[in-house]
């Protein structure tokens, strides 16, 4: 880290992990980026993102996240937490699609485990193999915050099942081939049943809508439409209204993991803001010799600090079998919170600079807001820690 002096706090594999996918990004993906003329606004094509996937399988970085059995690393969820910092503090726009987050491995390693040997042939293994793209969706127009809420519907008739309705705002869904679909089971409205459901994009009465961006300019989300979609019983992961439970069940741990994307993106604001103090002359001096800037330098290197402690000593409880859920839930919020508050003084530092669409800081303060709501918004990351805190008294 160059503005802070730091010790490596994980292992000696995961270092050379990192080492090894920096020189990865350098040398492999910086030039296909630059070649297709590739941001974080503009994406890759469909076609290009299979072409990144495979090359990083083949370099061992695609399947770090899964089961051991069937590949993965192995990493403890501290060594996890510092990979994926480093591979977002490079700046790569095809930082996500590395270890394959938004639609690879990560999305899949958990319901290895409770796929059938049919499931896995046909959906998790082709994942795995950076063949195939999946998707997760829960949210809905009713059911964002309140997850139990949804109205899509799966009625069982005969050996399938028939879906309706529409999940919005999904994480991948542009590019996916596979889509996990969250459907309501039951009977009766008064009563929550959730069930997982693997459907395929090619499905007769499924339909990807995409084309909107969200602030920050990205096109990588889209809405899920179905319409008298039939799917086989086989599709089904797990047992019928056990989807809430599967969907929720890691949600700790997905918590954690969003905050070193956040602080990569942080430490970049961080790293451009004391570039540009150096360079930036006004009244015959860099601006960086001006107390006002360097109080605002100080104080996103202090917050970036505490928030990176936080994060990191999160990911060491939950290793030695902490739950972790208050825990997790307060570095989501405090690490969401402080990124978005060090790009807006990233942002203030640049001046008129730092206001114009197209440069990077810009970019950050745009990206690093949306974190405040993604996995969870910050007000719900606090209805969490309150309801750990005060026990049946907070869930009232």
């Amino acid at each position: 880290m160059s503005f802070l002096a730091t010790q490596f706090e994980g292992t000696q594999a995961a270092f050379d992990f990192i080492e090894r996918v920096r020189t990865f990004i350098k040398e492999e993906l910086n030039p296909l980026v630059d070649a297709h003329g590739i941001t974080y606004e503009t994406g890759a094509s469909r076609a290009v993102l299979g072409d990144v996937w495979k090359l990083s399988r083949a370099r061992g970085f695609y399947g770090m996240t899964l089961p051991t059995e069937m590949g993965g690393a192995g990493f403890s969820l501290l060594d996890h937490v510092l990979i994926k910092e480093a591979i977002y503090a490079t700046g790569s726009p095809m930082a996500a699609h590395v270890l394959g987050e938004l639609s690879g491995p990560p999305r899949v390693g958990a319901l290895a485990r409770i796929a059938t040997m049919d499931q896995r042939a046909r959906f998790i293994e082709p994942v795995a193999r950076g063949e195939k793209a999946i998707c997760f969706a829960i949210t809905e127009q009713a059911a964002g915050s309140d997850a139990g809420a949804v109205q899509t519907r799966a009625v069982l008739d005969g050996g399938e099942y028939v879906l309706n309705g529409c999940k919005r705002f999904i994480s991948g869904a542009p590019f996916s081939d596979i889509a996990v679909i969250i459907a309501s089971t039951s009977d009766d409205p008064a009563r929550r049943e959730t069930t997982a459901f693997f459907v395929e994009r090619d499905r007769m009465g499924f339909r990807i809508e995409d084309g909107y961006r969200t602030m920050a300019g990205q096109s990588s989300t889209g809405n899920l439409l179905m319409t008298d979609c039939r799917v086989p019983v086989e599709n089904r992961i797990g047992e019928p209204g056990k989807g809430l439970a599967l969907a929720l069940g890691r949600i700790t741990v997905n918590r954690l993991l969003h905050c070193p994307a956040m602080l990569g993106y942080a430490r970049m604001a961080i790293e451009d803001s004391i570039h540009h103090a150096r360079q930036r002359e006004q009244f015959g001096r860099p601006i960086g010799a001006f107390q006002a800037i360097q109080h605002m330098l100080a104080d996103m290197a202090t917050e970036f600090a505490a928030a990176r402690n936080l994060m990191l000593n999160t990911a060491r409880l939950i290793d030695a079998g902490a739950v972790g859920r208050a825990e997790a839930s307060m570095a989501k919020l405090f690490c969401s919170e402080t990124a978005f508050r060090i790009a807006d003084r990233a942002v203030q530092v640049h001046g008129g600079v730092g206001i114009v669409h197209g440069s990077r800081v810009e970019f950050l303060f745009r990206l690093l807001r949306m974190y405040r709501v993604l996995t969870g918004t910050s007000e719900i990351q606090r209805n969490t820690i309150a309801r750990e805190l005060l026990g049946d008294l907070g869930r009232q």
